[in-house]
Parts: C-alpha cells; sequence; structure tokens
C-alpha cells in the first residue's frame, strides 16, 4: 500500500481520505449501475441523485437560506472574476473593488475589462498595497479605511487571500450594497452569515474537491438583475434556471465534493471545521513565533490567515533546504508562491492535525541545527 504524504498544497489541495477512499470503492461500479458515475449521463436518474444530494449538503452545512440558489460552475474563480461584472455593472453603473492581495488584483482587473467595453466604472474601495513590482500585501484593510458609495451596483472582496496569507477576520460591512465575495479558500472552514452576501463564488479545490468546479451561492432577486444580453451560456440566472445542467457539468467533479460534503458533516459540520482549523492554525503561528530570530511571519497578527500560513527564513538558501527536508520527512507542499517565494503552509480543512504536529516539531528541529 502506498503511503500517503503529509499534502499542505495551496490547491489543488489535500482530500479527505474517507472521501477519497469510497471513490475508489465506486470508481469501476457506481450505484450498482455496473459503469462508473463518469459514464454516466448528467441527466440520469444516477447522477442526478449525487447532484442534488451535494447542493442540498451545501444548503445544510452552510445554513444556506431559501433566499439564495446554489449552482455549479466552471472555469474557476478567474473566470468568475469576468462573469461576475459581466453580470451585474451594465453600462452606466460602478462597482467597488477591496484589494488586499493579488487575487484582488486579478479580479479587478478583470472588472475594468469589461467595463471599460459595457460604459461601466470600476473604482477602488481599499488597497492595502505597499510598493510596487511585486506590490506587498501584509494585511486586509480596517472598516474605517474603505471608501464606499452607496450607489454601487456591488462591492467585491476576497475573504482569504493564499498567496500572501491575509484573511479578513470580520467580514466588511458595505452598508447596504450588494456584496459579492471570492471565497475559494475559506468557505467551509467556519460558519458564515451566507444573508450577508448577495452572491459568493468558491473553487472547489481548497476545502470543497477537486478542481474543475466552482460553487456558487446566489441571492434570487440580485441574480435577476445580471443581464440578459450576453452570451447564455455565462448568465449566472441560465444556470440557476437549470439546476447547474445548462451544459455537462464536471460530473466526478461534484460527485467528489458530495463525498467530501458528506466527510464535513459525519466530522461534526461547519462547527467542528472550525474548532480543527483553529487549533491547527494556533500550533503553526506558534511554531514560527516561537523563534523569532529564526522564522518570521511577515502579515500583522489581525490579518493572519488560518487557511494559508506563509513565513520566511533568514535567507532563501535556508528556505529551500526546508522544503527539501520537509520532502524527506513526507511533508510537501510547502514551497512559497512563485511569485513571492518564501515558505507557505495550507491548512484546508483535510489537513490533518497531526501533520501540523509533525511540522511544527521539524520547525523546531530544522531552527535549532540551522540557526
Amino acid at each position: 500500500m502506498t503511503t500517503r504524504v503529509m499534502n499542505f498544497n495551496a490547491g489543488p489541495a489535500a482530500l479527505p481520505l474517507p472521501a477519497l477512499e469510497r471513490a475508489q470503492r465506486e470508481l469501476l461500479d457506481f450505484a450498482s449501475s455496473g459503469m462508473s458515475v463518469m459514464e454516466h449521463s448528467h441527466r440520469g436518474r444516477e447522477y442526478e441523485a449525487v447532484h442534488d444530494e451535494a447542493i442540498a449538503l451545501l444548503r445544510e452545512l452552510l445554513a444556506v437560506p431559501a433566499s439564495h440558489d446554489i449552482i455549479f460552475l466552471q472555469g474557476g474563480a478567474t473566470q468568475q472574476f469576468a462573469q461576475v461584472p459581466m453580470n451585474f455593472l451594465p453600462k452606466g453603473t460602478h462597482a467597488e473593488y477591496v484589494v488586499n492581495g493579488v487575487w484582488g488584483e486579478k479580479a479587478l482587473a478583470e472588472a475594468n475589462i469589461v467595463a471599460s467595453g459595457a460604459g461601466a466604472k470600476v473604482s477602488i474601495a481599499a488597497n492595502t498595497g505597499v510598493g510596487e513590482h511585486p506590490v506587498a500585501y501584509v494585511r486586509a484593510p480596517s472598516q474605517g479605511e474603505l471608501v464606499l458609495d452607496d450607489s454601487a451596483a456591488y462591492a467585491h472582496f476576497t475573504s482569504n487571500e493564499t498567496i500572501h496569507g491575509i484573511q479578513f477576520a470580520e467580514f466588511p460591512d458595505f452598508r447596504g450594497v450588494p456584496v459579492v465575495c471570492d471565497m475559494s479558500s475559506d468557505i467551509l472552514s467556519k460558519p458564515i452569515e451566507v444573508n450577508r452576501f448577495d452572491f459568493i463564488y468558491a473553487g472547489a479545490q481548497k476545502n470543497i474537491g477537486p478542481s474543475g468546479v466552482v460553487v456558487g451561492i446566489a441571492r434570487k432577486d440580485f441574480v435577476a438583475l445580471g443581464r440578459k444580453d450576453i452570451p447564455k451560456i455565462f448568465q449566472y440566472r441560465a444556470f440557476v434556471e437549470a439546476n447547474s445542467l445548462l451544459n455537462t457539468p464536471s460530473t466526478f467533479g461534484i460527485y467528489l465534493v458530495r463525498n467530501v460534503l458528506l466527510w464535513i458533516k459525519e466530522t461534526g459540520g461547519i462547527e467542528a471545521m472550525d474548532m480543527r482549523n483553529r487549533e491547527k492554525a494556533r500550533a503553526l503561528y506558534a511554531a514560527i513565533d516561537a523563534s523569532p530570530s529564526f522564522y518570521r511571519c511577515p502579515v500583522e497578527p489581525k490579518s493572519r490567515s488560518k487557511m494559508n500560513v506563509v513565513f520566511r527564513l533568514p535567507t532563501e538558501a535556508l528556505e529551500e533546504k526546508m522544503v527539501r527536508e520537509a520532502k524527506t520527512k513526507g511533508m510537501v507542499g510547502i514551497k512559497g508562491h512563485r511569485s513571492v517565494g518564501g515558505i507557505r503552509v495550507s491548512l484546508y480543512n483535510a489537513v490533518e492535525p497531526a501533520w501540523v504536529s509533525a511540522l511544527a516539531t521539524f520547525m523546531a528541529e530544522f531552527a535549532r541545527a540551522n540557526g
């Protein structure tokens, strides 16, 4: 039997072993049908049962109110950077964007492209970037820093920035403006008030399932305001009306999403995930702070992410050495993003607390041996 590594990748990321084991058991013969779920028609009753169960589990786990629909999309969060303004930024309107990391930058850039072609505008509600090429980010903006316009079509922010390890401890208040959130990297990691949001989108490959699926949670009346003069495949309302079966969805991806959601439910739900994730983050940040002359987290404490922990060592050579030695101990995926370097440890739901304990022990030993 192959020994599984301790996977700290930022995404695609670790999946719960029970979810994978179920897929392994059912791979060749799903629901006694004589074929894999990957071979079933997305219009057939066998697959539709999985599809509907995944939606129902999301609604249950996140306590999604009846005012909101749940949809499965494709194209990753990157496609949604463009698709959101395509739907909700018609001529003569404007949107507000909060930028506190690379993904906020990318969402803003796509919105500007769409706005320029549609005769609309985009403004920056807050930007915590410092310097140039590359811009450095060390915190999320405070409520008092937000420059808001009550007439905006929507306000957009990224709840957790994976590259710079920045997370909103408290969600911003946009004073009644419709709120759109890229929640790709911390959805399902803690309880949220879905009713505070008009549109949430999240790439699956962090906490939800495999890459290739995007979850959308959309307020019904907000989606109804979306433009109708764009291709139907880009209209969110079309996916709502078709129960996300407008075209052939990622059927095996959604099947695995179902498996992951069942694991979350059986493990105790979102509250249990929250407690688990808080403890993992506490242990890892304690390991960093225990050796302040060797490990340095650049993120301000109140903005430290519980999903993506970033830190630096005294030299890049030591960072490279740490990555190599960690791999020999079965720990993978800790190299920082190519745009910023350093070390990044992702602590998504499926990352086991024991892995974090092992990493913290290794970090203490590595600091003593190389400090």
